[in-house]
């Protein structure tokens, strides 16, 4: 049962052997598990519905700073990880609907764009188009090769949701721009919770 569960799910590319913790979300009412390395900031398996294939999946693939773990080992975590959370301190940010996901941009600095983040194999500086840099010149924000470009993607957020993209057509390509790259960057399957947000996208347009 345990190699069943275990290759149930394949592995994120480039993302075995992390040393991680697990984590969780809801998703329409439904619980995600999913292993998160907080040294790097980076989402380390896919999204996993059943704490069982949770816990065979981090002993296959995951480990701790001692070392690998059997799955009994990673249960006890993926237990934990209903009710507690290292990412966040208020339960209510790690829980989320399709219809609000569709219908509500992110808000800034929110949880929801840092899980974009940590999921995402993104390159600012190369995988996103000319004119997001151009908008950013533009408004004298911080580009997309700036570590400080994050910054530039909630100010513009802030623009948007406050009078809406036809007034702030600069901020709107920025937004659009990085949320539609990275959504498409994303690696297996959390276009579950992101598919819904890339959706919405079009509304606006």
């Amino acid at each position: 049962m345990t190699t069943e569960f275990a290759t149930s799910y394949e592995p994120l590319p480039g993302r075995v052997g992390h040393v991680a913790a697990i984590e969780s979300l809801m998703l329409d009412g439904r619980r995600y598990f999913f292993g998160f390395d907080h040294r790097s900031d980076l989402v380390v398996s896919p999204l996993i519905d059943d704490p069982a294939a949770m816990a065979a999946f981090a002993a296959a693939h995951l480990r701790q700073s001692d070392g690998p773990h059997d799955p009994a080992y990673w249960a006890a975590l993926v237990a934990e990880a209903v009710d507690s959370s290292d990412l966040v301190d208020d339960d209510a940010e790690r829980q989320f609907t399709t219809e609000e996901l569709r219908d509500e941009l992110p808000d800034p600095d929110s949880h929801l764009l840092y899980l974009l983040d940590a999921a995402t194999d993104l390159d600012e500086e190369t995988d996103l188009p000319a004119e997001v840099a151009q908008a950013c010149e533009r408004l004298n924000y911080a580009e997309p090769d700036e570590e400080e470009f994050a910054d530039s993607v909630d100010d513009c957020l802030d623009a948007i949701i406050t009078h809406g993209p036809l007034h702030h057509p600069d901020e709107w390509t920025v937004v659009r721009g990085y949320l539609t790259a990275a959504v498409a960057a994303l690696p297996g399957n959390w276009g579950l919770l992101f598919g819904p947000l890339a959706e919405g996208l079009a509304r606006y347009s």
